[in-house]
């Protein structure tokens, strides 16, 4: 189940370390030495009100009027929503729970689309009377079809901050909650702006997983860990689906600061951290040697993906960081 959040199969998955022959020495993010780092515009453009958007992978989304009624299948919908100053008519997220937003009590009171995130209900979602379904794109595409005629599908698929913000935009030009939505995108890159400003010497990592398997957070792969390189040393790179990392090639980074994803699919397991505390080479890390492991919410973390909860993740690492 895990690969619907991080697309990764049982073994440790995603990032990687992309070395180059005969190149000029290169920074992490294979920028040459001594180049400047860019630095993030925190100017917003004006968004219009429209009835029909073309989101940041090319989808046209076209609503009659502005939705309302809208049931999110995947938590940037949550998020982008929050955002905006309107609640979904129904979820599968457990991300409103989060006091970042709405809180559980008022978290309880959205209706739960059944079936869960793999496999939502497609009776439940239009017993709402959606206007709008925004869900994953390849967990929840499969879904069009039956929505087709009855409601409105919206396929995301965020790798990175600036697409996040241009999913943002756009719902918010669909929903004509114009102003709400330049206020929430000018909040994120100023937050983002003083942190890449403030950028720490440490070298940090993210690890996700549900038991003692783990896979890293990669930039392109990974919104939250696309955002890391900006804010610390992040030596980790996408191998692609297939790639992996082992513990030693960890230890060999000397990781200062380690953030930890913990996945629950139905149960609950425990901390992914303390299952990797049975390796041996685990408490060799230095981030583990002087107590800088941090548990974080993976509804925010790994789930999340929009522009409330990369605010809250930059909050909590450029804290981690210092």
């Amino acid at each position: 189940m895990a690969r619907t959040v991080r697309r990764w199969a049982a073994a440790a998955v995603l990032g990687a370390l992309i070395t180059g022959c005969g190149t000029a020495a290169t920074t992490d993010e294979g920028r040459k030495v001594g180049e400047e780092r860019p630095k993030t515009e925190v100017s917003v453009r004006p968004i219009a009100a429209a009835r029909q958007i073309t989101d940041p992978h090319g989808h046209t989304v076209a609503t009659k009027a502005p939705p309302r009624r809208i049931v999110c299948l995947v938590a940037l919908c949550d998020d982008m929503l929050t955002e905006l100053g309107l609640t979904p008519a129904a979820t599968n997220s457990g991300l409103l729970a989060h006091p970042g937003f709405l809180g559980k009590e008022a978290a309880a009171r959205v209706p739960v689309v059944p079936g869960g995130f793999i496999a939502p209900e497609t009776e439940a979602i239009l017993s709402h009377k959606p206007d709008l379904v925004i869900g994953l794109e390849d967990t929840h595409g499969k879904l069009a079809p039956a929505l087709e005629g009855a409601t409105v599908f919206w396929p995301v698929q965020p790798r990175n901050w600036q697409d996040s913000v241009g999913y943002l935009r756009g719902l918010a030009a669909l929903t004509g909650r114009t102003a709400q939505g330049e206020d929430a995108e000018r909040a994120f890159r100023a937050k983002l702006a003083a942190a890449e400003k403030n950028r720490s010497g440490k070298t940090a990592l993210i690890i996700f997983g549900s038991d003692e398997n783990f896979g890293v957070a990669t930039p392109g792969r990974d919104v939250a860990g696309g955002l890391m390189p900006g804010l610390a040393d992040y030596p980790w790179k996408d191998r692609g689906v297939e790639g992996t990392y082992s513990m030693e090639e960890i230890l060999a980074r000397d990781v200062d600061v380690l953030f930890v994803e913990t996945l629950s699919f139905g149960g609950s397991d425990g901390k992914l951290s303390e299952k990797l505390a049975e390796n041996p080479l685990w408490s060799r890390i230095p981030a583990v040697r002087e107590g800088a492991v941090h548990e974080v919410d993976a509804e925010v973390w790994a789930k999340g993906r929009g522009t409330r909860s990369l605010g809250i993740v930059l909050d909590e690492a450029t804290a981690a960081l210092r």
